[in-house]
């Protein structure tokens, strides 16, 4: 199993905002990290994903002024917000065998303000990876299907992205 991820890196290529000045210190993930991270999370959710040998995923990174326009448009909340998903999965499409042996199985695209994140990461005091990294991996449970629309459903799934963070090295503090 494998997974084709394309990382679009809006914020670091075009963003025309200045609000947030990230630190040297918080090196940029590369594609390769990223593909990495998303190949283990999609083997650890394996039993909860459709079987494919691939799947296609979209990341993209930008700030709190697209963000907010998507979010606006397509949840009718006109502000930022960390971290938007949209599931592929969301409506039923027959699929043959022979199909997805030709074409990945496409789940969806992530899109994280990298503005926010900053914040959030200063706020939770930790790096600027370790929020993308958290928000991704949200954003790819949401895209599985995941939600949270009550207290004990949260709890859940954010005890799962602690899970996931672990698989990669990254050790989140829940309390």
């Amino acid at each position: 199993m494998r997974v084709e991820l394309y990382v679009e890196e809006y914020f670091y290529e075009f963003s025309p905002t200045t609000s947030v000045k990230i630190d040297e210190t918080d090196a940029r993930i590369t594609s390769e990290t990223w593909e990495n991270w998303f190949d283990h999370w999609l083997e650890i959710l394996q039993p909860q994903i459709p079987p494919a040998p691939s799947y296609e995923i979209g990341l993209r990174l930008t700030d709190d002024l697209q963000i907010q326009e998507l979010n606006a448009q397509y949840r009718q909340q006109n502000k930022p917000t960390d971290v938007l998903a949209f599931a592929a999965l969301e409506v039923d499409f027959p699929q043959s065998k022979e199909m997805l042996v030709s074409v990945p199985l496409y789940l969806g695209d992530i899109i994280v303000s990298v503005d926010t994140a900053q914040r959030q990461a200063q706020q939770q005091e930790h790096s600027l990876p370790t929020e993308l990294a958290w928000l991704a991996a949200h954003g790819l449970l949401h895209l599985l299907g995941w939600d949270h629309p009550d207290e004990k459903s949260l709890e859940r799934m954010l005890k799962q992205q602690v899970g996931l963070l672990n698989a990669i090295g990254i050790a989140i503090d829940m309390e």
